[in-house]
């Protein structure tokens, strides 16, 4: 995580911004202490693509679609 205070990010904002476009976080400071912090935008279909990878890994599904025998 890269810490820069304000002024410093308002001066060379499109670098900061390409290392949060690679994936870096960066803490926005003010007078030593984190007021915000840069995050790279999730891609929430390849995030939920990788949770369904991983649920099929884990899972088994049968035949849903047959009837099921009755219980006496």
């Amino acid at each position: 995580m890269i810490k820069v205070n304000v002024t410093r990010l308002r001066n060379n904002l499109p670098a900061y911004l390409r290392n949060v476009q690679s994936g870096e976080e960066v803490a926005v400071t003010s007078r030593g202490k984190v007021i915000a912090r840069l995050v790279p935008e999730a891609d929430e279909a390849s995030e939920a693509r990788l949770r369904l990878e991983a649920a099929r890994k884990e899972s088994w599904v049968g035949d849903v679609v047959s009837p099921v025998t009755s219980f006496p």
